[in-house]
C-alpha cells in the first residue's frame, strides 16, 4: 500500500483503521511502513480518506504477495481457491462432512491486529507438531508453502513475511490432542505474538463433546477452556457418503 503525498492532507483519520499500526504521520503526511505493512488494504476499502491518497500495489511480487493472501479476505490464493487466511471447513463442517467421528481437527490462528505475525512464527508452530504426525489440510495456504510437511519447514523465502494473522489446519486422531496441546505450550513462550487453539469434532449423542472432555481432563490451567464456541445446526449435511 502506497500514500500518494500530493493528495494527503495529513488529517490522521486513517491511523486507527491500520491493524498493522503501519501508518505514520511524518511532516503533515500519512506514511506506510513497508517493513510493518500485510498489504491487507483495510486503509483504502473502509473509504475513510477523504481526498482518496491510498494507492493499492497493482501487482505484488512474491514473497510479498503471501502478505495480501493471509490479510487481505478479498484475495483469492489461486493454487487452492481459498480467500482468507483458511479454508472454510473447520466452520462448515455439516455442509462439507469433512471432519469424521473417528478424527479431530485442530486450528492453530496465530496473531492478530495490531499484534500481526511473521510467517517465522507460524513454522515455529508448524515445526513443533508436524513430528506427531498430524495431517495439514491441503488446501491452508500455510501448508502451500510448506518445503517439507513431514517436517513442517516452510519455503525461506516466505519467513520474514508479515501477516495481520495466518491459521494452521491439521487433522489427529483423538489420542494424540494431548501430545499436540503440550507441543504449542512449549513453543508458546518462544513464538513472538499471540496464538489461540481450536479444537474441531462431531458431536455425539446429546450434547456431548468428546474433545472436551478430553481438554478438561487434562487439568492444565493454561489450556483453559473459553465460554465461545462455533455449533452448527446441521442444515446443510451433504449427501451420503463413505463414513456417513
Amino acid at each position: 500500500m502506497n500514500v500518494m503525498a500530493e493528495r494527503c492532507t495529513g488529517c490522521g483519520l486513517c491511523l486507527k483503521h491500520c491493524p498493522m499500526r503501519a501508518i505514520k504521520i511524518t511532516a503533515r503526511k500519512a506514511r506506510v511502513d513497508q517493513d510493518l505493512c500485510a498489504e491487507c488494504e483495510v486503509c483504502y476499502r473502509v473509504g475513510v480518506c477523504t481526498e482518496d491518497a491510498f494507492e493499492p500495489a497493482r501487482e505484488l511480487a512474491w514473497p510479498r504477495s503471501i502478505r495480501s493472501i493471509f490479510s487481505n479476505p478479498l484475495t483469492e490464493f489461486k493454487e487452492t481457491g481459498v480467500t482468507g487466511r483458511g479454508t472454510e471447513e473447520m466452520k462448515t463442517n455439516d455442509v462439507t462432512g469433512r471432519f469424521r467421528s473417528s478424527m479431530l481437527g485442530v486450528c492453530v490462528d496465530v496473531g492478530r491486529p495490531n499484534v500481526g505475525a511473521t510467517l517465522k512464527d507460524v513454522e515455529v508452530i508448524t515445526r513443533a507438531v508436524a513430528p506427531l504426525g498430524v495431517e495439514f489440510e491441503g488446501k491452508n495456504p500455510v501448508t502451500y508453502v510448506m518445503r517439507d510437511r513431514a517436517s513442517g519447514q516452510l519455503d525461506p523465502a516466505v519467513l520474514s513475511e508479515r501477516v495481520v494473522s495466518a491459521v494452521v489446519e491439521f487433522t489427529i486422531p483423538p489420542e494424540k490432542l494431548r501430545g499436540v496441546l503440550e507441543a504449542l505450550q512449549a513453543v508458546a513462550p518462544v513464538v513472538d505474538t499471540v496464538f489461540s487453539v481450536g479444537v474441531i469434532c462431531r458431536m455425539e449423542d446429546g450434547d456431548h463433546v468428546p474433545a472436551l472432555d478430553q481438554v478438561r481432563g487434562w487439568g492444565d490451567p493454561d489450556f483453559a477452556v473459553g465460554p465461545h464456541s462455533k455449533v452448527n445446526a446441521g442444515l446443510g449435511r451433504p449427501g451420503s457418503g463413505p463414513g456417513e
